[in-house]
């Protein structure tokens, strides 16, 4: 028998994370497209990434037909957090903005699975690209990052606001996230840890 879910925050009942989720503002929008894989992930930080911010969206699928509406919000500067050649660091764009705010976009999965979304939308290719900083380091201390600077996407969330919306901090995001890591850490006992995890 299967244990009872938050509705809300998809956590075990007994593990629930809704009281450490804020509800922070935000001018940019950030709408996240996450493949269909990630959502039974155990940490999911896509979704607590979209309950933790007043506007933002979290869309699951691989193709999106309603993209041009979602891409065509009045008032936006829209653009693709993704690498690639054309990319340009986040706060160069940002200079750019003029006043307006950004709608950044962010695809949820593996890098496979990522790339998989902009291939199915095509739309998306049309957007410009921006990356993070260089320099940062993911928290997640559960698994290896793949390349350096690789990022969860609630730690990507944050980091893009913080150059976008600078000098406001998002960090207040990150405390569900970190219990989720603690609470996995605990569950598999410290000592498991300090040998399997833990950069000698």
């Amino acid at each position: 028998m299967s244990r009872p879910h938050c509705p809300r925050c998809s956590r075990p009942l007994d593990h629930c994370l809704c009281a450490l989720i804020p509800r922070l503002s935000s001018r940019t929008r950030v709408l996240i497209l996450q493949h269909p894989s990630e959502v039974r992930h155990a940490l999911n930080t896509a979704r607590l990434a979209a309950l933790g911010l007043n506007n933002a969206e979290l869309r699951v699928g691989e193709v999106f037909e309603d993209l041009p509406a979602l891409l065509a919000q009045p008032g936006y500067r829209a653009c693709l957090l993704f690498p690639g050649e054309q990319a340009q660091p986040l706060p160069q764009f940002a200079r750019q903005l003029d006043g307006l705010p950004a709608l950044l976009i962010v695809p949820d999965g593996t890098w496979r699975k990522a790339r998989k979304l902009l291939h199915c939308n095509p739309l998306l290719a049309t957007l410009p690209r921006v990356t993070l900083v260089d320099g940062l380091e993911s928290r997640y201390r559960l698994r290896k990052a793949p390349m350096p600077g690789a990022l969860s996407t609630i730690e990507a969330v944050v980091s893009a606001l913080g150059v976008l919306e600078a000098p406001a901090q998002f960090d207040a995001l990150l405390k569900p996230f970190e219990a989720l890591i603690e609470g996995q850490i605990e569950a598999m006992g410290v000592e498991t840890f300090r040998r399997n995890h833990q950069r000698g």
